[in-house]
């Protein structure tokens, strides 16, 4: 399978009650196929899948995959602690269609490099789709080294990896070990998604394009086309989204910024609160730039 591109880590939306809403879920994934994306990723972190339990997390990639209907490969966060629960849920996933698992590293228990090999390991001999390795050390308390990412890029179904470290050091490190194998780097920080492409990473997991699809694609096409100004510009036009980030939990922010886009995505999981305050006028008025800024754009 060829990964590349740009694949949005889609938010999940829920109703007032905090249960999966399936209808604009399919109206997300409508609208970021549109803006010709090249993935979707569900389950991720800003998708909240460590507050869901497996079958509301099967109902969820359910719905995901028969949205997307084979338009784009679909990527599942399949990672739980344990590796077997983590196997379990990825035969489940499997049957259900899902293109490739995303498997984040274990959290809590800051397991070794070899247990960490040897977790993903026989998950790999245990399951018959390919694998994303997912690396988030701020989250996990635990980060894959390169000399293990390059022991795990010779077992047959682990296609890559997404970083999420926030170091492009890290993400060249992976690069550079991994140089001789067929194997997949890409992006998890948006603000190092340019960066990466230059180093030779394939793409990026992005948040930012649940809200600003069509900027995140520009930056990748124009890429990819040598237009590095154009590309410069767009991953500056990232920035003030991004910047919207801490004024809340994790993902309240996005799922703010996603709903006054007209998207109504709901609330986060309790025990996270929407904005409010200074948080929201601060996300509201960060939305009327980026619709002043379009409007601008078309009438030039």
């Amino acid at each position: 399978m060829n990964i590349k591109g740009i694949i949005p880590a889609i938010l999940t939306p829920l109703t007032k009650e905090e249960d999966f809403h399936p209808e604009v879920t399919k109206q997300l994934i409508d609208r970021l196929i549109d803006s010709g994306v090249h993935g979707i990723f569900a389950l991720g972190t800003n998708g909240e899948f460590h507050l869901f339990s497996e079958e509301e997390k099967l109902q969820i990639a359910e719905t995901v995959v028969n949205a997307v209907a084979g338009r784009v490969p679909v990527f599942i966060g399949a990672g739980e602690n344990s590796t077997e629960a983590t196997i379990r849920l990825s035969n489940k996933l499997a049957d259900i269609g899902v293109d490739v698992l995303s498997v984040i590293t274990p959290y809590f228990v800051a397991p070794s490099q070899e247990e960490l090999y040897e977790h993903f390991r026989r998950i790999s001999e245990n399951v018959r789709i390919p694998i994303l390795l997912y690396n988030i050390p701020s989250r996990t308390g635990v980060s894959l080294a390169p000399e293990t990412v390059l022991r795990l890029s010779s077992l047959p179904n682990v296609l890559g990896i997404k970083d999420s470290s926030g170091d492009i050091a890290n993400i060249k490190a992976y690069l550079d070990v991994t140089k001789d194998e067929e194997f997949v780097v890409l992006a998890g920080t948006d603000s190092l998604i340019l960066e990466t492409l230059k180093l030779g990473g394939s793409g990026a997991v992005a948040a930012t394009a649940n809200v600003l699809p069509k900027i995140v694609v520009g930056l990748y096409e124009s890429f990819q086309q040598g237009e590095l100004d154009q590309s410069e510009q767009f991953q500056q036009q990232l920035q003030p989204l991004r910047a919207t980030f801490t004024l809340g939990t994790l993902p309240a922010p996005l799922k703010k910024a996603a709903e006054l886009s007209g998207l109504p995505v709901g609330p986060p999981k309790s025990p996270v609160k929407e904005l409010s305050g200074e948080a929201l006028e601060a996300v509201t008025h960060m939305i009327e730039n980026y619709r002043t800024q379009a409007k601008s754009a078309k009438e030039q």
